[in-house]
């Protein structure tokens, strides 16, 4: 299993929103790294939801519920979208300063490349996102 982190401003789309959806489609990534990221997500794999915007906070678990197919949003170019299902609430958010002042967290892709919006993160990463979450693994 991999682990990943998509962002999303909560005006736009919110972790509610998704919940109450019960999945959604990730489209309308147009940057290369994170249409590669998609592309590399499996069927069961965890993701981590960030709020972007004003709160700055990972927020829930989603899961992959379908690999990486062509983006139906795309005019042109060879982008990829992924299906999402939501998981967990986190029982307390992990707000980007948390990640930024930790360890082993101030290392993720998302810290360093702030504006990359689907990002890898190793197990030992979302376990620690869970401690501070404290939070049970789905």
């Amino acid at each position: 299993m991999q682990y990943w982190l998509v962002k999303q401003e909560p005006e736009d789309y919110s972790w509610s929103t998704f919940v109450q959806e019960g999945k959604v489609a990730w489209t309308g990534v147009r940057n290369y790294q994170a249409r590669n990221n998609l592309r590399a997500m499996k069927k069961g794999d965890r993701v981590l939801f960030y709020h972007s915007g004003a709160t700055k906070e990972i927020v829930g678990i989603a899961r992959v519920s379908k690999e990486a197919y062509p983006d139906p949003t795309a005019k042109e170019g060879d982008w990829a979208a992924v299906d999402l299902a939501p998981l967990i609430n986190l029982e307390k958010a992990v707000e980007l300063g948390a990640l930024k002042s930790d360890k082993l967290l101030c290392a993720m892709a998302f810290v360093k490349q702030g504006r990359l919006s689907v990002s890898p993160v190793s197990e030992p990463q979302f376990r620690r996102v869970l401690e501070l979450a404290e939070t049970d693994p789905p």
